[in-house]
């Protein structure tokens, strides 16, 4: 809960938008009790392949603006034009390239009706180089400089991937001028900006970036040549990025645009009712965060899975962030189909996961079985890979494997975040979040077999809602 936290007197409509690593969702709040008015999403489909091969993980970008611009439209026509703040989150880390010139932007504003949308100009813009990209090893990240942070630098990370790219794929950096989260060009779009801006979330999540300075370690990357030009502007979360440019969709021109928040810290912030809440989400990935009260960032980063991230209203969260969540399990059931369909059978990917998940809540599927199933490897252990043990004749049942996968999803997350830490963080309850969570009885079970306490779920819990819930926190609009 936010020290500051405030419900308006009046009644306003805030839009949010999050834009996610595998969909966009949108909502529209009031801002007298922050109840969702009209909300709409849609899956992205927007991976591409990787030149890097299995070890990247690229996105079409004007895939994902598109996917915006039909999510707005498809919200209702009279609340849209009362819309009078836009809040913006997204997926952080990840790191995408655009060419911006005054008479020639990277996108162009299509009229319609009284109207616009935006669409990009596929020629201005790189692909979007997400959180999931493996390019960075640790022999390539162990010759980076050590930064000034109380982070550490990991692949997938925006500044990581740039180093990549300086040294790799030199001649594609210099097509461009501009740097961002995705979060962040489609602001710079809407405002029409000349040059990004960027919150200290997700310049947090780029690496290289001092927290208590709330600067980016410019004197040491500029040693190591990077590109430091193509950085974004560091505003402060307090601030607006600047105004729409035009009436789109039919919320007014003007209307003020937040900064570009992490995705994490708004369905925190969407999902908080009380301070000794834990949040737990399980979507692509998997984390488990709470608000560290009074935490003071080192200058070094510390060797921990847990990190501390900037909230809102300079206070942070600590969160383990596993990078295995739903993207394990989902790798798992495309495994399956996979096999069925090379042994002649096409099962629908729909029918397979209806199956496993009926089968594993069956008394017989709890076997002694034990996964680790890290395998996309982790940022603190990124050479981990994923195993299995104790297998014999009596535990090869389809749910007592399944099962063994969701204990041990959830025991990687419980190792780098322990029972005791939130114990000592005198948190009483664990808050659910996100649709792999949410959809899925043997997870939640294992969740408080685990932490023993008590697992809720709230009527938050959405990052769009989050995002709209942040701009409300703007004091003073431009």
């Amino acid at each position: 809960m936010l020290k500051h936290q405030t419900y308006t007197k009046m009644n306003q409509y805030f839009l949010g938008i999050d834009i996610g690593t595998t969909s966009v969702k949108t909502c529209i709040i009031n801002t007298k009790d922050h109840t969702v008015e009209a909300q709409h999403g849609k899956d992205t489909q927007s991976n591409i392949p990787s030149d890097t091969g299995p070890g990247g993980n690229k996105q079409d970008v004007s895939t994902i603006i598109s996917a915006v611009n039909m999510c707005v439209a498809k919200l209702p026509k009279q609340l849209l034009q009362k819309v009078s703040r836009i809040g913006i989150c997204g997926q952080m880390h990840g790191v995408m390239l655009w060419k911006s010139e005054p008479e020639d932007r990277a996108w162009e504003i299509v009229g319609k009706e009284k109207s616009v949308r935006f669409d990009v100009k596929k020629n201005k813009v790189s692909a979007l180089y997400t959180w999931q990209d493996n390019r960075c090893d640790p022999a390539f990240l162990a010759t980076l400089p050590d930064p000034q942070s109380h982070l550490k630098i990991a692949t997938g990370f925006g500044c990581a991937t740039l180093f990549w790219m300086v040294r790799n794929k030199p001649e594609k950096l210099q097509k461009f001028n501009c740097a961002g989260t995705i979060t962040d060009f489609a602001i710079a779009i809407l405002c029409d900006l000349d040059k990004p801006v960027m919150s200290n979330q997700n310049a947090a999540s780029w690496g290289y970036f001092n927290c208590k300075l709330n600067a980016w370690n410019s004197d040491i990357l500029e040693k190591a040549e990077f590109p430091v030009q193509m950085l974004p502007e560091i505003r402060d979360s307090r601030q607006t990025a600047g105004n729409l440019v035009d009436s789109w969709h039919g919320i007014p021109k003007g209307t003020p645009i937040g900064l570009g928040y992490g995705d994490i810290q708004c369905a925190v912030l969407s999902t908080l009712e009380n301070p000794s809440d834990a949040v737990l989400n399980i979507s692509t990935s998997a984390q488990i965060t709470f608000v560290a009260e009074n935490y003071q960032p080192p200058d070094q980063p510390a060797s921990s899975s847990i990190e501390y991230f900037p909230y809102f209203q300079n206070q942070y969260i600590a969160i383990a962030a596993s990078l295995n969540g739903g993207n394990s399990l989902a790798t798992f059931i495309k495994m399956l189909q996979q096999w069925t369909l090379e042994l002649g059978f096409s099962v629908p990917q729909s029918k397979v996961w209806e199956k496993v998940l009926a089968l594993s809540q069956e008394d017989n599927a709890i076997s002694d079985l034990q996964t680790t199933p890290t395998c996309l490897g982790e940022r603190h252990a990124p050479n981990a890979s994923a195993s299995m043990r104790n297998i014999h004749v009596g535990n090869l049942g389809l749910g007592q494997v399944f099962r063994a996968l969701c204990r041990g999803l959830l025991e990687n997350l419980h190792s780098m975040m322990p029972k005791k830490i939130l114990q000592e963080a005198k948190i009483t309850r664990i808050v659910g979040n996100g649709s792999g969570l949410s959809r899925n009885s043997v997870l939640q079970k294992e969740v408080q077999h685990l932490y023993q306490l008590p697992l809720v779920f709230t009527k938050g819990g959405d990052a769009a809602k989050g995002a709209a819930m942040a701009v409300a926190l703007i004091d003073q609009i431009n």
